[in-house]
């Protein structure tokens, strides 16, 4: 059996994000998608509440965790991991917790929140894949000497929407073999086919408008 998963969606746990935990079935279930790795800033309260809520589709719960140097994804978590750790001890608790480690769109120039390369030199070794496609990406640099070496050390090199909101969902994501846990889904991704879409270059003023609404907010 196939299976076609985004592989980077957020909820409105995200404070930049604004699909509902209770929206993210429906809109992948419209467009395709068979699950979601949902990856939210800093927080697994919203993948664990689409996890509960989900009936038709896989769920992966994940966290988009920001290191004291960029940003760094982790897959199949069970337990929270605090923000602004060091790169070396966000990987360490994510393995701890037998999670998969990517690295988010390391090759737009335009995200502050991108891992340091020097970082990403130093930890590459470590990881399990890396975004070479990423659909909110605006200025990339294909540092084909990065990627390259990643993919000499058996990296993957993948696709993820980066989903923000309804329209980006599946924008970008895998069709591979149905799956079981980490190990299993790693495996099987390396023979998945990759699907590649850039989203509107206007999402990003949206969820610009949407993190500055939400700390006014929370101020009150």
């Amino acid at each position: 059996m196939t299976v076609n998963i985004d592989l980077h969606v957020h909820t409105s746990h995200s404070p930049c994000a604004r699909l509902r935990p209770s929206d993210i079935e429906t809109v992948a279930l419209k467009r395709g998608l068979d699950g979601v790795a949902v990856t939210d800033h800093n927080t697994l309260t919203g993948a664990l509440a689409v996890r509960a809520l989900a009936e038709k589709i896989k769920v992966i719960v994940g966290e988009e965790v920001k290191t004291a140097r960029g940003e760094i994804i982790g897959y199949f978590l069970t337990e929270f991991i605090p923000p602004f750790l060091s790169p070396e001890e966000t990987l360490s608790r994510i393995r701890r917790q037998g999670g998969l480690v990517s690295i988010p769109h390391p090759l737009d120039r335009l995200r502050s929140s991108r891992l340091d390369m020097d970082v990403l030199e130093k930890i590459l070794p470590d990881i399990d894949m890396i975004e070479s496609y990423n659909s909110r990406d605006i200025l990339t640099a294909a540092d084909r000497r990065i990627l390259d070496r990643a993919a000499a050390l058996g990296k993957l090199l993948v696709a993820a929407s980066d989903a923000h909101l309804k329209i980006e969902v599946g924008r970008s994501y895998v069709s591979m073999a149905d799956f079981s846990g980490p190990g299993d889904f790693l495996g099987k991704l390396k023979q998945g086919i990759f699907v590649k879409r850039k989203s509107p270059f206007w999402v990003h003023l949206v969820t610009k408008v949407l993190k500055l609404c939400k700390k006014k907010g929370g101020r009150r």
